[in-house]
């Protein structure tokens, strides 16, 4: 009753569920699926249609499909990675323009959008009102949870934004070192030696994170 279980991923909604599924892991109340592109809520899983409304304003995907479709270095993930609201390709840093080189060739041609890599070798274009950082700070507003109270976790650079804000956060162990080293003097930030799941126990106790919740359980 205190705790609010989130899943925030670049993957499908779908394949989200179906992971979660294979792990066992309990269903979530909130799943932020599609690097922020779809938020479902509660035991249904009820999609936010004002969310996808929002995010889908001025987002072109088949001309930004057109403008990339040549550039070397870059080779569309499968179909079943995309969705309408994220394009996704395989990105080799040795031949592919630089990610500043791309966002620079949208702009260009007039398209607005998020450019995301992870990994250093996936791309990920959404629209530009989406990401998992804005998508996460629209729930806690929807939710009325103060920012300040929520614990993050993640380790590429598509969770950038996300451990960016104001929210606790903790850098898990496997994580990808280049992407996310700049955040090593950010507050708060904690840079878990664990990987996965055990980074984010670490991080629970590191910040002390349910014992608000245990003492008022046990008052």
């Amino acid at each position: 009753r205190r705790v609010v279980f989130g899943v925030v991923t670049g993957r499908r909604f779908d394949s989200a569920l179906a992971g979660l599924k294979k792990h066992r892991v309990p269903l979530p109340d909130v799943v932020i699926s599609g690097l922020g592109t779809r938020i479902h809520y509660g035991s249904n899983l009820t999609e936010d249609t004002h969310w996808a409304n929002h995010v889908d304003h001025d987002w072109k995907e088949s001309r930004i499909r057109r403008v990339l479709a040549d550039l070397p270095g870059l080779k569309l993930q499968p179909k079943a990675k995309q969705s309408r609201l994220k394009l996704s390709w395989f990105y080799d840093p040795d031949a592919a323009p630089p990610i500043e080189d791309i966002i620079a060739l949208l702009h260009q041609e007039d398209l607005n959008a998020n450019v995301i890599v992870s990994f250093g070798q996936f791309l990920d274009i959404v629209p530009a009102r989406a990401s998992k950082g804005q998508a996460l700070r629209y729930v806690a507003l929807r939710l009325d949870i103060p920012f300040e109270n929520i614990l993050v976790a993640g380790g590429s650079g598509a969770d950038e934004d996300m451990i960016r804000g104001n929210a606790m956060a903790v850098v898990v162990g496997n994580r990808h070192e280049e992407e996310l080293s700049e955040l090593v003097d950010l507050e708060r930030v904690y840079f878990s030696e664990r990987t996965h799941a055990g980074g984010l126990l670490d991080a629970i106790e590191h910040y002390g994170f349910l014992e608000p919740t245990l003492r008022n359980d046990a008052e």
